[in-house]
């Protein structure tokens, strides 16, 4: 089952030091039958990427409560076998867990697939979006549009192997 981990740079960082992802169990998103019912497609590309959109809402909250992490939203794609994730099937429609699964436990980052970061021109926008998430998650709709506004911008995709370089450490 591919899955995707929603991080911020410093825990990419933390995942290339120590090479695995996550202590676990962790959270992570996949394409879950609730996904499925709420997206109405059998296109499993579309379904994936609603899963990576879904990540990287759940790497905006990560950052939101980092301030301190550079404002760039990261998703991790990985593959895990399908026993060491398991959606929770009372929240399987609940808005707030759409696409949500549990990674049993630590997952090597040498199983990654890619890795997908914003780009430095989206900094300002995530910034303000991980600001207005408070204000958006008590309705203000205002606040919403702006969190909706980190969504214009796609994550880039990365090799594994561009971690070092995505991280600073280059080597």
């Amino acid at each position: 089952m591919r899955v995707y981990v929603p991080l911020t740079l410093p825990r990419l960082a933390e995942a290339y030091k120590t090479g695995e992802l996550g202590a676990g169990p962790f959270v992570a998103y996949a394409v879950t039958p609730g996904l499925r019912e709420w997206y109405l497609s059998d296109d499993i590309e579309e379904l994936e990427y609603a899963a990576l959109s879904r990540a990287a809402l759940a790497s905006l909250r990560l950052l939101a409560a980092e301030p301190e992490a550079p404002r760039r939203r990261v998703v991790v794609a990985v593959d895990v076998p399908d026993r060491a994730a398991s959606a929770d099937p009372d929240r399987g429609l609940d808005p707030s867990a759409l696409g949500e699964v549990r990674v049993a436990g630590a997952v090597a980052l040498a199983k990654a697939a890619s890795v997908h970061v914003d780009a430095a021109d989206a900094e300002a926008d995530v910034t303000a979006a991980a600001e207005a998430l408070p204000a958006a998650d008590g309705g203000d709709d205002d606040a919403q549009f702006v969190v909706d506004g980190a969504e214009d911008h796609e994550l880039l995709w990365f090799a594994t192997q561009e971690i070092a370089n995505l991280v600073g450490r280059g080597d």
